[in-house]
């Protein structure tokens, strides 16, 4: 087990968005389900029975959901990186996540999905492209990056590789 597992608070779809998370990204599952019952209905205001949590893995790490209700929610401020080994998979990630989110809300790799999460679709070798020791190649793979809302991993590289 993850020493740090992500809690995410949801009005009231932790299920749905678990579901559909797990269906996203390989080696996933949803492991349990947690009802609530009468106890702190004066404070929860949940219908007993319904979901209350929802704990599940992404490629084996693991998160719990909260159908908490609408005091909270996901701002940009928070986010989750998919590390991507190439740009199929940048391709296959941003489309999957965005579906019905908002895939241009932000640049430079991030989207939001229908749930309101903010996520990160990046490719491996970004960090090695802006950290080059050669400053000119890092500053064009930044100002290009910075142009960007889906990333294009051919393009950061014809920016590095400039003359």
């Amino acid at each position: 087990m993850h020493p740090i597992a992500p809690f995410l608070w949801f009005d009231d779809a932790a299920e749905a968005a678990a579901a559909f998370y797990v269906g996203v990204f390989p080696n996933s599952r949803i492991l349990a389900l947690t009802r609530y019952g009468d106890a702190g209905h004066e404070q929860h205001g949940r219908l007993p029975g319904s979901v209350m949590t929802v704990a599940f893995e992404l490629n084996r790490q693991r998160f719990t959901a909260l159908n908490g209700g609408p005091s909270f929610c996901f701002t940009p401020a928070v986010s989750f990186a998919v590390h991507c080994r190439n740009q199929d998979e940048i391709d296959h990630y941003w489309e999957l996540l965005s579906a019905g989110g908002e895939p241009g809300a932000q640049q430079c790799s991030w989207l939001q999905d229908r749930f309101g999460l903010s996520w990160q679709i990046i490719p491996d070798r970004l960090p090695e492209l802006l950290s080059d020791a050669d400053a000119t190649r890092s500053e064009r793979v930044m100002q290009a990056l910075l142009g960007m809302k889906k990333l294009d991993l051919a393009a950061l590289e014809r920016a590095a590789n400039a003359p």
